[in-house]
Formats: C-alpha cells, sequence, structure tokens
C-alpha cells in the first residue's frame, strides 16, 4: 500500500508540475461541480443585492451608484435580467433601456468575477435581445471599453460590430467602442 501511494505521489507531482509550465492550474482535491444558471428578469426587489454585484464586477471605478441601479430597475424603458445559482444567489446581471428612437442600449453587463467564462454573459446578452425584440426594438447598442478583448469578442460572437471609436468614454480616461447589432 505504502508503494502504491508514493508512485500516485509521484504521478500527481509530474503531473501538477507539468500542468503549471503550460499554464493550467493544479488539481484540487474536490472535483469540479457543474453549476447550473437560470436567467431571471432582474427588478427593483433585487436593488441591493445587484447594486453590491457590481460593486464586486467593476472595480475601476466604472460602477454605478445605488440611485442609478434604482433608477435603471424602475424605468418603464428597461429590460433587465439576472443570473442565478440553483440556490438562487446572483451571479450575474444585465441592464438596457429602451431609447425614445425605440434603439436598445445594453447599460451595463456584470458577471461575478468567479463565475466568468461560463457562458453567463452570453446567455444573459440573448435574454435582453429578446426582450428587446418584444418590444419592437430593431436596433441594439452598447459601449465597451476598447482594452477589453474579452468582451469584445463575446460582442462579435453574438453579431455587433464596432462602429465608432469613443476617446476619453470612461471616466478614468479610457476609449470605449460603440458597437451595435440588427434584431431584424
Amino acid at each position: 500500500m505504502a508503494v502504491l501511494k508514493k508512485i500516485r505521489s509521484r504521478w500527481w507531482s509530474q503531473g501538477e508540475e507539468e500542468d503549471q509550465a503550460e499554464g493550467f492550474a493544479a488539481p484540487t482535491a474536490s472535483p469540479l461541480v457543474e453549476v447550473r444558471y437560470e436567467v431571471r428578469p432582474l427588478t427593483v426587489a433585487q436593488l441591493d443585492e445587484c447594486w453590491r454585484l457590481d460593486q464586486r464586477c467593476f472595480v475601476d471605478g466604472e460602477a454605478y451608484s445605488r440611485e442609478t441601479f434604482e433608477y435603471l430597475l424602475t424605468a418603464p424603458e428597461s429590460v433587465s435580467y439576472r443570473a442565478v445559482t440553483p440556490n438562487g444567489m446572483m451571479v450575474g446581471f444585465i441592464v438596457g433601456l429602451i431609447e425614445p428612437d425605440h434603439t436598445g442600449h445594453i447599460t451595463t453587463v456584470g458577471v461575478a468575477p468567479e463565475h466568468r467564462r461560463r457562458g453567463i454573459a452570453q446567455r444573459m446578452m440573448e435574454k435582453a435581445e429578446d426582450g428587446f425584440r418584444r418590444r419592437n426594438v430593431r436596433v441594439v447598442r452598447l459601449e465597451v471599453r476598447s482594452v477589453n478583448a474579452g468582451a469584445q469578442q463575446l460582442y462579435r460572437n453574438l453579431g455587433y460590430i464596432v462602429t465608432q471609436r469613443l476617446p476619453r468614454y470612461y471616466s478614468n480616461g479610457g476609449d470605449g467602442l460603440l458597437m451595435i447589432k440588427s434584431l431584424v
């Protein structure tokens, strides 16, 4: 039995070294559990939970104030959803507004850092687009940081195209990109 433990420890430690050299995380003691997320409407009833999650998602000074979220979630032109775990914990949110010209505007999308890269933002984007379609929106726009390659790729994969660079768009002086998508 001691020999088997020794062989296993050598095999695992060698595999961990190879994985670390290739940029993979070492295996953990507990197996990975697949989490299933549900996308539900986001209302003012979830205001505080959404605001707290926003503070975690946007640590670069671009988080919204609680008052801004209250406005966004109570506006009649709001199209808003949240992603939740099976136990009901919010791990993502998306808020959009229908503008007077019937353009949909995705104002914010956030996913908890520990839940990113699992398709949550894509599912929420698709749900928001469906919400816009039901309200006769034909074009959706959004702004994204020019340095946020991951988000830009997600939006491109969903059919958005860059139409304009927005110099110094963000409060920290960072440039933005305006992206649009036709829903027709």
